[in-house]
């Protein structure tokens, strides 16, 4: 990628039909590439028992298709705030989906574990890159009045393309080589790839903004040693081995903190990497802390899930994965219509009732057994998922409205992460209340069957207690002064 200059290629903050249609290619285009790239974010939770027989590994190195991808993405996301202030829309583009298009290709032509582990890394480079480039173009071209909208459909990206990721990857391996999750994709990241090199312009302006080099390493191992200590708890292949479980997550804490520190102080002088000034913006701060909240609520639930149905109600992984697909069609139909409310009545009207469903659905959810009804269960995913859906799209345009435009960038970035690290943090939090709760249970002659079932209602309390806080919090979220 080559520095842009420093004057804007288009004046797109002026009017007329071809300005619109020019912005509306490029946010269309932004949303495809993003939903195909997010996609492949839970795409391989369901096939990892294939890849176990097909590339005779065990489960603790199987995971790290999954561990890997989510050390990408905590690691780079926070270096996007300075690559889309430093370079121009279209190069951005264009690095995010060469590299997730080489990943691709290299997951699907990989003969054993390594490689693929490794074209997953490359595949999660782009995939950082992208969901932030979206965010930030999307808030430089859509006017305050009808962001809302516009983040509904971001909101699909978001929500909606991890939940169907496992649905999509167990009807492909019903009928499938799991190498075809790969083959399928690479066309749709080659054709977005070539259709942005050929239309994609640029409708940003870059500026020359310094790189402080000690704030890279400290933002790789502070993120990437929390996402990854949280991950081995959730997943459990920490235990036992030469590594504790608990010192990636300490020395990734202590790091964190020393970035945490540089930023605000190089923050004055414009030379952050990551500018945190945006925590400054109270409306900022509360919109991304209640985003945390949901997407803990959200990861969690697509781990748990899948365990309470298989191991306790005895469903394969297909019968699973086409249950949680109404649910995410709810949150992808709903997402446009909540925005367009937001546009009209703001956001608290609408994440208070959001708050409300998904702690509810979460308290309903504990009563679930060994013995309970298939439409209980689609009934408790499909509510969790309307709750969730007036909740983003709210969100994201509050949160991001609320900052100056200078600082979009930035607000993407820290939004991006906090889904990350939020993420892993449900996952390990709900899977090690399980596993404990699991451990109890047979410890006094349970079963097997009848301890899970009493170890996902553990999960599901913790999840419905944190939930309490969403409904607090709500009361705190604001409409940017300049969308009301």
């Amino acid at each position: 990628m080559q520095p842009a200059a420093t004057a804007p290629e288009n004046d797109f903050a002026s009017g007329g039909e071809d300005v619109a249609a020019r912005n509306r290619l490029v946010i269309g285009l932004l949303l495809v590439s993003a939903f195909t790239v997010i996609l492949n974010e839970t795409i391989m939770s369901v096939a990892l028992p294939r890849l176990m027989t097909d590339l005779n590994v065990t489960a603790n190195a199987a995971q790290w298709l999954t561990t890997a991808f989510l050390l990408t993405m905590a690691v780079v996301i926070p270096i996007t705030g300075f690559l889309l202030q430093r370079f121009h829309t279209r190069s951005v583009f264009i690095a995010a989906m060469s590299l997730f298009s080489l990943g691709t290709f290299l997951c699907a032509i990989s003969p054993s574990l390594a490689p693929l582990i490794g074209g997953r890394i490359v595949q999660a480079s782009g995939t950082a890159i992208m969901l932030p480039l979206l965010m930030t173009t999307a808030m430089s071209l859509v006017p305050p009045e009808s962001r809302g909208k516009t983040m509904g459909n971001i909101s699909i990206v978001i929500s909606v393309a991890p939940a169907i990721g496992p649905t999509l990857s167990g009807l492909i391996l019903n009928v499938l080589d799991w190498r075809w999750m790969f083959w399928l994709v690479l066309p749709i990241g080659l054709g977005a790839l070539a259709l942005g090199y050929s239309r994609l312009v640029n409708v940003t302006t870059p500026r020359k903004v310094p790189l402080d080099l000690p704030s890279v390493p400290l933002s790789a191992i502070g993120f990437g040693g929390v996402v990854y200590g949280l991950s081995t708890i959730g997943e459990g292949h920490g235990e036992g081995g030469a590594i504790p479980v608990w010192l990636p997550l300490v020395v990734g804490a202590l790091v964190l903190a020393l970035f945490v520190w540089r930023q605000l102080k190089l923050a004055p002088q414009e030379r952050a990497l990551l500018d945190l000034r945006t925590f400054r913006v109270r409306v900022f701060t509360v919109s991304v802390v209640m985003m945390g909240l949901a997407m803990m609520s959200l990861f969690g639930m697509i781990i748990l899930l899948p365990i309470y149905m298989q191991n306790v109600l005895g469903w394969e992984p297909l019968q699973a994965g086409l249950l949680l697909l109404p649910g995410g069609l709810v949150m992808g139909l709903m997402a446009p219509l909540v925005g367009r409310a937001f546009d009209r009545i703001g956001a608290r009207k609408l994440v208070i009732p959001g708050a409300l469903c998904v702690s509810a659905t979460l308290w309903l959810m504990t009563t679930l057994g060994v013995a309970s009804a298939v439409w209980m269960v689609l009934a408790c995913h499909v509510l969790l998922s309307i709750g969730l859906a007036l909740l983003f799209t709210p969100l994201f345009s509050s949160s991001l409205g609320s900052l100056p435009a200078h600082l979009y960038s930035y607000g993407s970035a820290v939004l991006g992460t906090v889904q990350q690290v939020a993420g892993a943090t449900g996952i390990a939090l709900f899977v090690s209340v399980m596993s404990v709760r699991i451990g109890a249970e047979m410890g006094q002659g349970a079963d097997l069957v009848t301890a899970t079932a009493a170890g996902a209602r553990a999960g599901f309390f913790c999840a419905a207690v944190i939930s309490l806080l969403l409904i607090v919090a709500g009361f705190f979220v604001r409409r940017p002064p300049d969308q009301r």
